[in-house]
């Protein structure tokens, strides 16, 4: 036995059904598409959500909020990623993530405040949580925020 002589089990595969080709194939005139009617007619192709004329679904739910066009998107870290990464008293910066191969993308860099901070560090990042902010200054760290 080898791949060449794989074949599906018998009746486990039905054949293609052929439609339109004449009335000796038994699904020639309408096509299996019925006698008349918006579906039997040629390029019936309904856009998405089309209810036949009832207002869609899509438009009868309520909608609510905003989505900005362009929003902001960050490279964000917590603390604790820091408190591992770093030894006590050093500069970190996006150059230095990018450096160590922990930053890949150019995206501005935010700084989260899940997780303990102990050791004071100087931190310059883009944006910092407020928490983050705290966490920092609380270790005697600095925050610093880049433009």
């Amino acid at each position: 036995m080898d791949l060449a002589t794989l074949q599906p089990a018998p009746g486990s595969h039905h054949r293609k059904k052929i439609v339109g080709r004449g009335v000796g194939s038994g699904h020639g005139r309408h096509a299996t598409r019925g006698m008349k009617g918006q579906r039997s007619r040629r390029g019936d192709s309904k856009m998405i959500g089309f209810e036949g004329g009832q207002m869609p679904l899509l438009r009868r739910i309520p909608k609510r909020g905003f989505t900005p066009p362009f929003p902001t998107r960050y490279q964000v870290f917590n603390v604790q990623d820091l408190e591992t990464l770093f030894k006590a008293d050093s500069e970190v910066n996006p150059e230095v993530l990018v450096s160590e191969g922990v930053m890949k993308r150019d995206l501005p860099l935010k700084i989260l405040g899940q997780g303990a901070l102990k050791k004071a560090l100087k931190v310059s990042a883009q944006a910092f949580s407020a928490s983050a902010k705290a966490k920092i200054e609380k270790a005697g760290g600095t925050a610093i925020t880049l433009k």
